[in-house]
């Protein structure tokens, strides 16, 4: 155990603060989620790998295995969809779903095939991350939960389980057992006083900043966001008044799918991504969302950013109990949450 120097305090709270920006857009995208599907989507820190790692492979001019998932859930929800379509009279839209889907596939594997090589400039292979790994959201939501879209919750949280393994099981044969870094958006350092921030720490900072902003805007201001809140304050109201189940959850999925990419294409050149950092990720980011309750976007950031804080002052002088204590700070919020809150049946929400 070190002896805490109030001198790096600066420093510690600059490190902490970086980390829980990244936390809090994964809690934001869990609160998400949850309010409009009911899915605890344990899977959210898969979406941190896949763009830390799809990032990687393009760095090294390699093909990144995403675009086989993307293809391979695009055919299968296409498949789902079309037999849907048919089932309910719709043959010719049913076939068309199905050609539609072809032309995109081929499109996103003719792009992505073109451009890997080329070893393109940094922002080029960040638009291209983004473009694989945000669909895998829409997709999962297709082919795993929309089927399942009137289970409880405690089916969908098992599915979010299987989901996880699995998504975990692919990175490993896409990506390989070894961790990858990716390079920095900005190089150099900025002294402010005690405290030297990198240029790529302030990124993450800003750019998780303008994120939170601009869902903000996006759900008081966009017909999409307002239709997104509908559904989460009343999901029979929201399906009364026109606004489709499955297009919310579609939407929300992309969301995100969309924030753990640019999360995992923020943190890649601090943090040495494997294929199975996900779920501690994202658990860390399901404890910013449980203090939050699952519904309160202002607190599930705040209490984000309270586990990066804890995490990097943890680092410093108890490092091998630094986990612990970081999840150990859910049970009291458990524990408080469990003795002021009325429990309402799942058949009465």
């Amino acid at each position: 155990m070190q002896i805490f120097d109030p001198t790096i305090f600066p420093i510690l709270a600059a490190d902490g603060l970086t980390n829980g920006a990244v936390y809090a857009l994964l809690a934001l995208a869990l609160v998400l989620v949850f309010a409009v599907t009911r899915v605890i989507f344990i899977p959210q820190g898969e979406f941190v790998v896949f763009g830390t790692l799809t990032l990687a492979a393009l760095q090294l001019g390699r093909t990144p295995g995403t675009l086989w998932l993307v293809l391979a859930l695009l055919g299968i929800a296409a498949v789902m969809e079309a037999f849907s379509l048919i089932r309910n009279g719709q043959t010719r839209r049913g076939l068309m779903t199905v050609g539609v889907a072809a032309l995109l596939g081929v499109g996103i594997w003719a792009l992505t095939g073109w451009l890997a090589p080329l070893k393109a400039p940094l922002w080029v292979q960040v638009i291209l991350t983004l473009g694989l790994v945000a669909p895998l959201g829409p997709l999962l939501y297709r082919v795993v939960y929309q089927p399942l879209q009137n289970a409880t919750v405690l089916v969908l949280l098992i599915a979010s389980v299987a989901l996880h393994l699995v998504l975990t099981g692919l990175a490993l044969v896409f990506f390989g057992p070894e961790g990858s870094r990716t390079p920095a958006f900005f190089e150099g350092n900025l002294t402010l006083g005690q405290v030297t921030l990198s240029w790529q720490s302030i990124l993450v900072i800003v750019a998780s900043a303008a994120l939170m902003l601009g869902l903000y805007l996006f759900f008081e201001r966009t017909m999409p966001g307002k239709a997104l809140r509908a559904t989460a304050v009343n999901r029979l109201g929201a399906r009364l008044v026109g606004i489709s189940p499955s297009s919310a959850g579609m939407l929300t999925f992309t969301l995100a799918a969309l924030i753990g990419a640019l999360g995992g294409v923020l943190i890649g050149p601090s943090v040495a991504v494997t294929y199975d950092s996900g779920f501690l990720i994202g658990l860390k980011g399901f404890v910013g969302a449980i203090i939050g309750g699952l519904v309160s976007y202002p607190l599930a950031a705040a209490g984000a950013i309270l586990v990066g804080l804890i995490e990097s002052f943890a680092s410093f002088s108890l490092s091998a109990w630094k986990e612990v204590i970081v999840f150990t700070l859910i049970l009291p919020v458990l524990l408080w949450r469990s003795l002021t809150t009325r429990h309402i049946p799942e058949d009465e929400e």
